[in-house]
């Protein structure tokens, strides 16, 4: 079988890298970078993977000097469905009606906001007059 692009095959694990894992696949050597092991970030290849583990890989691509690009996380075609979350609409809405409406929020952080800004004009003014008294 030859090699192309989309190929899913089954390899075996040659030698492993800080970067990635060598793949021998129909008596050719392809590298799957470290990004492409797994679907979560992978920081060390070696809990992932050992020498002489026969993987299923997926070619990427192959390019004009003849190196291949596998990837073990695009040849899983098993992957798990994601259900959407069911929202009880009715429990959100008594959600949204028992917090208080916009103009309260907004008139709370104006208050609060013109307090904190009378406190820092007096702190700059006492250290101000601190200065002059020393100079």
């Amino acid at each position: 079988m030859t090699l192309k692009a989309g190929n899913i095959l089954e390899g075996k694990v040659v030698n492993i890298t800080n970067f990635g894992a060598f793949v021998e696949v129909d008596g050719q050597t392809g590298l799957v970078h470290i990004s492409e092991v797994a679907d979560s970030f992978v920081k060390d290849i070696r809990q992932h993977l050992k020498e002489q583990d026969k993987v299923k890989v997926k070619v990427i691509s192959i390019d004009d000097k003849g190196k291949i690009s596998l990837s073990i996380k695009q040849a899983n075609t098993q992957r798990k469905s994601v259900k959407p979350v069911e929202i009880d609409w009715s429990v959100e809405k008594k959600k949204a009606s028992n917090t208080q409406n916009f103009e309260d929020i907004m008139s709370k952080f104006l208050k609060d906001s013109e307090e904190r800004l009378a406190d820092v004009k007096k702190h700059q003014e006492f250290r101000a007059k601190g200065r002059k008294s020393l100079g």
